[in-house]
């Protein structure tokens, strides 16, 4: 009985957002977008006088939304088109019980929204109209909110550069000492002061621009550990300890976001995603995630990647979930948990024992999502991604099939 009444219930609140925009009582854009809403997740400084009042929840049900998404709905597709191929997607979002959308906007130094620093993305062919303000408009209109997602230094592959519009910043700037090339991608360096600061204009381009409601990165920092990716660098600084070295480099970097970030919108979010775990996101990424997540000045909230099943033999969910709740224990940074979805059917090369549990276990999501959101030390859940839950032959089968009761009643007892 339970499940029944909770599937109407989202069902209801679906068709009730629907049904407003749908009668008209969404507003246009730029209307709808300077009316304030909801606040920020717990207790931020007073916002700027005339700022954007940002929509966000004190406990996040988040979904990811790729820029391998435009290939499909915007490459080709005319502004009609791809505004209904994104009411389509936010809709479906809603239905399942999401709130909160990280999409993402620029994945390569490009901008997939009309920038000044950086070029438009490839599949970003017709720059009559601006991708970026319809989403943010229809995510308001549903009620989600929205949190651009970047990757602060992933920059053009070597064989783009020569064809790369040199009137944008970010093309000159992945063309010169200040970037190496690692597998045939070149990467700004976060050492250089260049870099932070076109990357902190790139946030600042967007929240001056755009009524986002957070900046989102994930866990791309440092793509390698060669010493030769940053050898002159690491020399001219006068440190001695290179991974010590790089690790504050990446503190520089989130910490410059962070503080543009709130000198735009102090209520505006900034929140990371990195791997899910400590070793590798410390050892390998040169990403102090555990002072991110235990101090102030970095981010407001952090959302580990935490895709492992309940067998994985070194990295169990459970176990991860819990040290990562450790670190975040002095609540200074919001805890949560990001899961995925498109392991389904696959084995999991790297589980041990539990190399089959994706293949023979069809609950592993709902089960996930149940002990996240039944879990008051946490402060939300995020899905990766779109694409694997909704559209992919594999895992979507089962998550709209069999699990969709289980997720969506866990989902939905936090709203009601």
């Amino acid at each position: 009985m339970k499940k029944t009444a909770v599937f109407f219930a989202v069902l209801l609140f679906a068709f009730i957002v629907i049904g407003d925009m749908l009668s008209g009582k969404a507003a246009k854009e730029e209307q709808a977008e300077k009316k304030p809403s909801y606040t920020g997740m717990g207790s931020i400084e007073v916002m700027q006088e005339g700022s954007y009042r940002p929509l966000n929840f004190e406990k996040q049900r988040a979904m990811w939304f790729t820029a391998m998404d435009y290939e499909k709905i915007m490459n080709g597709k005319t502004e009609e088109e791809f505004e209904t191929e994104v009411k389509e997607r936010f809709e479906k979002t809603v239905m399942l019980g999401i709130n909160t959308v990280y999409v993402q906007v620029r994945a390569y130094c490009d901008a997939y929204y009309d920038s000044e620093l950086f070029p438009p993305g490839k599949s970003y062919t017709d720059t009559s109209y601006d991708p970026l303000r319809i989403m943010i408009s229809t995510a308001h209109a549903y009620g989600l909110s929205f949190h651009a997602w970047i990757n602060p230094l992933r920059g053009m592959k070597v064989s783009e550069i020569k064809n790369a519009d040199r009137s944008y910043a970010a093309a000159e700037l992945c063309d010169s000492s200040f970037a190496s090339e690692v597998d045939g991608r070149m990467w700004l360096n976060p050492a250089y002061e260049e870099v932070r600061e076109l990357v902190c204009a790139g946030v600042r381009e967007i929240i001056e621009n755009y009524n986002v409601d957070g900046i989102h990165i994930d866990d791309y920092f440092y793509p390698t550990t060669d010493a030769e990716f940053d050898r002159e660098a690491f020399e001219n600084s006068g440190a001695s300890v290179l991974g010590q070295w790089r690790m504050e480099n990446t503190d520089k970097l989130v910490g410059d976001i962070y503080r543009t970030v709130k000198s735009e919108n102090s209520l505006v979010l900034f929140g990371i995603s990195p791997q899910g775990s400590i070793k590798q996101n410390t050892e390998v990424q040169f990403a102090d995630v555990v002072k991110w997540t235990s101090e102030k000045g970095f981010c407001d909230y952090i959302v580990p990647q935490v895709y492992y099943g309940y067998e994985n033999e070194s990295s169990p969910f459970t176990a991860v979930v819990d040290e990562w709740k450790g670190y975040a224990a002095s609540g200074e940074v919001k805890l949560v948990i990001g899961i995925c979805t498109y392991k389904y059917g696959k084995q999991d090369q790297w589980a041990g024992k539990g190399i089959d549990e994706w293949v023979n276990a069809k609950d592993i999501t709902s089960r996930q999502t149940r002990d996240i959101m039944s879990d008051e030390s946490l402060d939300g859940i995020a899905f990766y991604s779109y694409a694997s839950t909704f559209e992919d032959d594999t895992s979507s089968d089962i998550i709209m099939g069999e699990e969709l009761p289980e997720i969506r009643e866990s989902l939905v007892d936090d709203i009601f």
